[in-house]
């Protein structure tokens, strides 16, 4: 028997890393919902994406800043990790840093749409699942002030 197929998830190995920024504005935070016919279409994430070979995370979420919203960011520190594994994708660890100082107003230009949440407000929204954990904890106020 393979031990990697009895492994508790959080020991298989990683198949990918991904990035996401919390951009905060006056107690919001911009999410993003992804495209009707995109896979999860239509739930809820932080913007970001796959690190690619040669990137580092935060040269990854600098580009897909980028390409998703039209905007430089200056990315701060990661604040939060967790590892996820979806329904016939690899495993995942999910990287979320802060990002600050955008260039220019974002625009939703890799989804449905994008918003800003009120931080008590995040829970009511349909967040991937590998995004729950952290809007709880944001929705309690942990992470405020950065």
């Amino acid at each position: 028997m393979n031990a990697a197929a009895t492994a508790p998830e959080q020991e298989r190995p990683l198949r990918r890393v991904v990035t996401a920024a919390l951009i905060e504005r006056h107690g919001q935070f911009l999410v993003g919902q992804r495209r009707r016919g995109d896979r999860f279409g239509l739930k809820w994430e932080f913007p970001g994406g796959k690190v690619r070979s040669g990137e580092t995370p935060k040269q990854a979420l600098r580009r897909e800043l980028k390409e998703e919203l039209g905007v430089w960011a200056a990315i701060g520190p990661e604040i939060y990790r967790t590892r996820h594994r979806y329904q016939e994708l690899p495993a995942e660890l999910l990287l979320i840093f802060f990002a600050a100082r955008l260039t220019a107003p974002p625009h939703a230009l890799a989804f449905e749409q994008i918003r800003w949440i009120d931080r008590g407000r995040l829970p009511l929204v349909d967040f991937l699942p590998a995004d729950r954990e952290l809007v709880a904890r944001l929705a309690t106020g942990e992470f405020a002030g950065r």
